[in-house]
């Protein structure tokens, strides 16, 4: 799913989409490749429009590179289709995200193997259990002196078979 994903991001920066293309647009470049494409790419717009008109995380306009667990709080709450999983990849790619987890089904299944969680959650919706899980992870990153974003990869390269992003 990730490869798919990949692949249509960058056949909406081949086609000059991402930046500048309609929803319209980019939905047949996003359909077989991702999940919902009918509502992402209209978040896509969404998103792009918010960012673009300078209503982030302080009043200068621009992201808070001082309390990322902060920014990442108002990318949930101001970006529609962002949960703490997808801004989390969002702040890791754009180089902010190194003290944050992003929490999916291989990094669980890693924790619980591991003994920092005691479960697999059968959802991560909330932001209490996320960080609940996040702050397990932080302290067992820690522990084992593997830096979060590492241990991250790590899991998920780990139940993959393979390295990405």
């Amino acid at each position: 799913n990730a490869l798919l994903c990949n692949e249509a991001i960058e056949e909406l920066k081949k086609r000059n989409l991402l930046l500048k293309g309609s929803a319209a647009e980019i939905r047949p470049i996003l359909r077989g490749k991702a999940r919902f494409h009918n509502k992402k790419a209209d978040f896509i717009v969404r998103a792009r429009n918010l960012l673009r008109a300078g209503k982030c995380v302080n009043v200068k306009g621009k992201l808070n590179l001082q309390d990322i667990l902060n920014t990442r709080d108002w990318l949930v709450e101001n970006i529609k289709g962002f949960g703490y999983k997808e801004a989390s990849h969002f702040l890791r790619n754009i180089g902010l995200g190194a003290d944050i987890a992003i929490l999916d089904r291989h990094i669980l299944k890693n924790l619980k193997k591991y003994g920092v969680i005691d479960k697999v959650p059968a959802s991560l919706g909330s932001k209490k259990v996320y960080m609940k899980i996040e702050n397990k992870m932080r302290n067992f990153s820690k522990r084992t002196k593997i830096p979060l974003d590492a241990l991250d990869l790590l899991f998920w390269s780990l139940q993959t078979g393979f390295i990405f992003k």
